[in-house]
């Protein structure tokens, strides 16, 4: 049989702040990908809903994560257009958490 065609698929999360739902959304193939673009974006404190994972209960799973941005050097072969420090995401997942959708 062939692989499986979910696993190729993106997810998306929503970023929630003081359990309510904002207007970010990021994607990715998995709750840790999505955290670090929302690092990138200067997140902090990170909390995502993945979309349409309500269940019959009304709860929802959250995804937490503390984020940071550090500068680091370029690479030594970088494009001239690239600066010599560039940001780079770090996070750390804290747990998961369950909330009222």
């Amino acid at each position: 049989m062939g692989e499986s065609k979910m696993a190729d698929e993106k997810k998306y999360y929503v970023l929630r702040k003081g359990n309510k739902d904002t207007d970010h959304v990021y994607t990715g193939k998995g709750p840790h990908q999505a955290a670090l673009k929302a690092a990138t974006d200067g997140y902090t404190d990170i909390e995502l809903r993945e979309r349409g994972g309500k269940k019959k209960n009304g709860m929802v799973k959250v995804h937490v994560f503390k984020g940071k941005r550090v500068k680091v050097d370029s690479p030594a072969d970088r494009p001239s257009w690239l600066p010599a420090k560039v940001w780079k995401p770090k996070v750390s997942k804290q747990g998961i958490k369950w909330a009222k959708g």
